[in-house]
């Protein structure tokens, strides 16, 4: 069945043609729909409202819930989060990352530095689950939106835009029925697909196939366990081919004086080809064969099998990403987060950039005279500086050190300075955050993209306080720092 579902559209949000009396500023009831319920398709929503927009719905192929594993969300981002009022909650529920560590696969500690307020930054980063962050985004669209404006079970299998009509986009409906699903028809002035790496919208507009897999199989699952490196630590051990990322994600679990650890195993078992979709999401059942290539990384501060082997559950992953595209704007149709800029989990700005890409082109509706002229700046203000990121974690990213360690001293080495220096691994990192828009000076000078003239969501400074007070309180608890772990290996 067809179901349309007519929309009226607001002629301010057409193309502005030469010789009309240009307009001062879209229109704020203009209709907006958002394909994707993930982060970037939830921090848009409450962007939009903050700039004004109230006319939004939002259309997510599954039911909402807090599933997944440990994300990263890096000062930039945080502080966006924070503008939105959601400073308290971020406090309540994520770890305030203290600092990252880098060690070879033997032990030996390579590298490391402060990361949030105690590398200079004005606000932290926070390692999060996944599942919790949703949630607590969801929960403040649906308290300022309206419960009714989020339609789950709406999986999109088409879309497009003309000049004359405006966006649509088609879904199939899940009625929780045995019936054959519902077609719905849905038009808007404008869509924003915000649904992932493998993004229908996406693929509507540019007929692309599967993403790139880079050879390169992530495991990645939860373990609860007492707190290592004191309880606030990101630690990677050795090169991308064979590597660990391990990181604490719960206040809650912090509290109770135990960890909550999310970690990636890293493992290069195939060169790079493209993959399917169906073999994205496995849950491993032999997890010992599974962890094979880690059995050698026990340190005095962790136990990598242990930590795998008492997971609650273990899934694989291939490491995908998708070649950056020339434009993200298509008529009245355009793209956000994953859907836009897939990239390899490497610098944990994934999510990251997914919020900042709803902030701006938020703000470039709300101060931009028509639709056209928004996405343009929009277009040209995220998509040059998120394609350099994607290339930058393929080619430069701000672990490629430790493969350059690897190749040079597989089994450990006498003296670092003899392979790299302190100052090359500095300038390692400090370009990375310089292409990735985390310079600490850079954000803490730039502007705010809030746009809020008023208290109507109660987001005046005044009300940001407590929320700021609660995250300065959390980071300030006594973490082990990595002086101390370079100076016990000296």
């Amino acid at each position: 069945y067809i179901i349309t579902k007519g929309r009226t559209w607001n002629s301010a949000a057409l193309p502005f043609k030469r010789g009309d009396e240009e307009p001062e500023n879209i229109d704020k009831g203009i209709q907006i729909a958002i394909v994707g319920g993930g982060i970037g398709g939830m921090t848009l929503a409450l962007s939009l409202m903050e700039a004004g927009f109230h006319n939004i719905d939002i259309y997510e192929s599954t039911n909402l819930s807090e599933l997944g594993v440990g994300i990263n969300i890096q000062p930039h981002a945080v502080r966006e989060l924070i503008e939105l009022g959601l400073g308290e909650e971020l406090a309540r529920t994520g770890i305030p990352t203290k600092e990252i560590l880098y060690f070879h696969k033997n032990g030996q500690f390579i590298y490391g530095e402060p990361r949030g307020m105690g590398a200079g930054y004005r606000w932290p980063q926070y390692s999060i689950h996944r599942g919790k962050l949703l949630g607590l985004l969801y929960r403040s669209v649906q308290s300022r939106l309206g419960k009714e404006r989020i339609h789950a079970g709406h999986k999109v299998i088409n879309c497009g835009s003309s000049e004359e009509d405006g966006a649509w986009a088609q879904f199939q409906v899940r009625d929780g029925s045995d019936y054959p699903k519902l077609l719905t028809t849905i038009k808007a002035d404008l869509i924003v697909g915000c649904d992932g790496v493998h993004s229908e919208v996406r693929k509507s507009l540019t007929n692309e196939g599967c993403p790139t897999w880079m050879g390169i199989t992530m495991l990645r699952g939860l373990t609860r366990m007492k707190p290592f490196l004191g309880g606030r630590t990101m630690t990677i051990i050795g090169p991308i081919e064979n590597e660990m990322v391990i990181y604490p994600i719960s206040r809650e679990a912090e509290l109770e004086g135990e960890s909550l650890v999310n970690w990636v195993a890293l493992m290069k078992t195939n060169s790079e080809q493209n993959i399917a979709k169906e073999e994205w999401n496995v849950k491993v059942e032999n997890i010992e064969e599974a962890m094979s290539p880690f059995l050698d990384f026990q340190y005095d501060f962790i136990n990598v099998p242990d930590l795998i082997r008492n997971a609650e559950s273990v899934y694989q992953y291939p490491m995908i990403d998708r070649p950056p595209l020339n434009t993200w704007v298509y008529g009245n149709v355009t793209l956000l987060g994953d859907a836009a800029h897939p990239m390899i989990p490497i610098g944990a700005n994934g999510g990251t950039q997914a919020i900042i890409d709803g902030r701006v082109l938020a703000l470039e509706l709300a101060r931009q005279p028509t639709l056209s002229a928004a996405l343009e700046a929009y277009d040209i203000t995220r998509r040059k500086t998120v394609n350099r990121i994607v290339r930058a974690n393929r080619e430069e990213s701000e672990t490629r050190f430790l493969e350059f360690i690897h190749q040079n001293a597989p089994e450990g080495f006498e003296r670092l300075d003899d392979i790299i220096t302190k100052e090359e691994l500095d300038n390692i990192s400090k370009t990375y955050k310089e292409v990735a828009g985390f310079d600490p000076k850079e954000l803490n000078e730039r502007d705010s993209y809030c746009l809020l003239d008023d208290d109507s969501f109660g987001m005046s400074q005044a009300n940001l306080e407590p929320g700021i007070q609660c995250i300065q309180q959390n980071v300030t608890v006594h973490s082990r720092s990595f002086r101390t772990v370079e100076a016990e290996q000296m």
